[in-house]
């Protein structure tokens, strides 16, 4: 599938197809997010200008605004940011993929980025762009905490709701071409520190 093929199956997913929680019940769904936001907080700066790619309807993005971070909620889907601005008008939202996310920065860069359930969805390729987007995106020595999970057995993702895992070398050529150094933490999800590619 292409980048562009999942974020179509996305944008016109049933909101209890994106996530399994939202199964249990919405509070439930909520309540995941909150403490998604508070796992965020313990690698990420107060106060810090942050960004949420593939923020969806704003599970995460909207407890990290309530946690006082200066969020931009950023998704390809129209559907999802509708969603996200009926739950909270105050997010700061952007319509884009990672190919538009430097049309809606400009010149400015963040302090962090996250993405959590975006990568998971996409073919090695498609993954490696984007994150050399967010990469770019960030400030030199800022935080990007990716969800790109480890496999003994990597495999891409064959449906829009499948799961793509990495090797660890895999994950580690492309953060040292990309310029990501991996900081240690307790987080399920890498972190890791903006540095110059190469470096």
């Amino acid at each position: 599938m292409t980048a562009d093929d999942v974020i179509r199956a996305w944008d016109q997913a049933d909101p209890t197809a994106i996530h399994p929680l939202r199964n249990v019940s919405e509070d439930a769904y909520w309540e995941s997010g909150r403490g998604q936001a508070e796992m965020l907080a313990t690698v990420i700066p107060d106060g810090a200008k942050v960004m949420d790619f593939g923020c969806g309807d704003g599970r995460v993005a909207i407890p990290m605004a309530a946690l006082g971070f200066e969020v931009t909620a950023v998704d390809a889907s129209h559907n999802m940011l509708d969603r996200l601005g009926e739950r909270d008008p105050d997010v700061t939202t952007a319509q884009a993929d990672a190919d538009g996310i430097a049309g809606h920065l400009g010149r400015r860069r963040m302090d962090a980025v996250y993405t959590l359930a975006v990568l998971i969805h996409h073919s090695y390729q498609d993954c490696l762009h984007i994150i050399a987007k967010l990469r770019a995106a960030t400030k030199l020595g800022g935080i990007l905490v990716l969800d790109w999970p480890v496999s003994d057995t990597p495999s891409e993702a064959d449906s829009w709701i499948g799961v793509t895992t990495w090797s660890r070398e895999q994950q580690a050529d492309a953060c040292a071409a990309i310029g990501l150094e991996p900081v240690d933490s307790e987080l399920p999800w890498g972190v890791y520190r903006a540095v110059k590619a190469g470096s």
